[in-house]
């Protein structure tokens, strides 16, 4: 693909292109977005254009998009130029070790073997521990001549500050959140729907957990079957078997990083639809609604109601235009359900799930926890 290609990353791709047609070249690059597939094939494309060899130009000759079908931009489609190199967490835990950012240094340093530029691409740079960040940082600051750094990320919080100081940060998320697919508001639905029955018997909760269960099997098997298919696995049966270990030891790493990342999405999801369920409690006031009253002060009460009376309705619009799912009556039935300590409870067990998921427990253990906490 090139540049012109990029249309849902026009804005990131437009501040690309003008750096480059101006020649103010970064040595290092950070690309945030939401879909690591995106950003490797805008990484892709940079390093085609920087090394292609009938490139596009701009007003002033310089180089501003490549033609994505010269020898070069071939191999560089196809993984296998020698200046362009990739470094992937190949572990299950998905860290970038000390070793693979010893070797890529040392490629680095050489001159370019066939190209103009030495093109290194770190994917998930998130994921560098401490070591082979702190390895990386000299390199990171001062690299060497002719040779440009391209780290990719799907979180850019999680990343060290003295590695994203060290970048031109380029956003191509977008503006907002990412828009939800059919197939994620169909699901979302069947969760609302669910949701707003009444969930006090534990085999209701655990009917709600095997919905969320179900649709986690779900992504980790089709991401298992999107990567495997797109491996160099599929393409080069004959190659070596070292490389085939390490081609391997990228896919798995690849699938469990991709896995959480849809695992994160899905979890914010359920974040926002909570949200909802904490407004609608606000503008409805339920614990003021379920709090008995004395039949000496029936009278005190009505009068506030019908002083608070003019008010509800514009509570419900306030709320209504803040919603992220108006549409889902599920929300607004909990809501009616609990008080708006309780929704906000929630909110304080979605975050603290997500801050276990990101550690090493027990996936299915965490969201059952969690998943029992919740107020419905």
């Amino acid at each position: 693909m090139a540049f012109k290609h990029f249309s849902a990353q026009e804005q990131g791709v437009r501040l690309l292109r003008r750096s480059l047609e101006r020649g103010r070249l970064a040595h290092a690059y950070l690309f945030a977005g939401h879909q690591l597939e995106d950003l490797e094939a805008l990484a892709r494309t940079l390093a085609k254009t920087l090394n292609c060899r009938q490139p596009v130009r701009g007003a002033g000759l310089a180089p501003i998009d490549c033609c994505d079908q010269c020898l070069s931009c071939r191999k560089i489609d196809h993984g296998n130029h020698a200046d362009v190199h990739w470094v992937r967490p190949e572990s299950r835990s998905r860290v970038v070790t000390i070793e693979q950012m010893r070797e890529l240094m040392q490629e680095i340093n050489l001159k370019p073997t066939e190209a103009e530029y030495k093109v290194a691409i770190l994917v998930s740079v998130d994921r560098l521990n401490v070591q082979a960040a702190n390895a990386f940082l000299k390199t990171l600051e001062e690299p060497p001549p002719k040779s440009v750094l391209i780290l990719l990320t799907t979180e850019p919080q999680r990343i060290l500050e003295t590695i994203s100081s060290r970048c031109l940060r380029l956003n191509f998320a977008g503006e907002g959140l990412r828009p939800l697919t059919a197939d994620e508001r169909e699901w979302l639905r069947k969760f609302s729907e669910m949701a707003a029955t009444e969930q006090k018997s534990l085999m209701n909760r655990y009917r709600l957990l095997d919905v969320l269960l179900q649709r986690l099997g779900g992504m980790r098997s089709a991401t298992e079957k999107d990567l495997t298919e797109r491996s160099p696995l599929q393409r080069y049966a004959d190659a070596d078997q070292e490389l085939r270990e390490k081609w391997e030891q990228e896919l798995t790493a690849a699938i469990e990083a991709e896995y959480r990342r849809q695992r994160s999405d899905l979890m914010v999801l359920l974040e926002r639809w909570f949200r909802d369920v904490w407004l609608q409690t606000l503008a409805a006031r339920p614990e003021d609604r379920g709090r008995k009253t004395e039949a000496g002060n029936q009278k005190l009460e009505d009068k506030r109601r019908k002083v608070d009376g003019g008010n509800e309705d514009r509570r419900m619009s306030l709320a209504d235009g803040l919603l992220s799912f108006p549409e889902l009556t599920g929300a607004k039935q909990v809501a009616q359900r609990i008080s708006s300590q309780e929704a906000m409870k929630n909110l304080e067990v979605m975050e603290t799930t997500q801050r276990l998921l990101y550690t090493n427990v027990q996936e299915a253990l965490a969201l059952e926890v969690g998943l029992l906490k919740l107020h419905l």
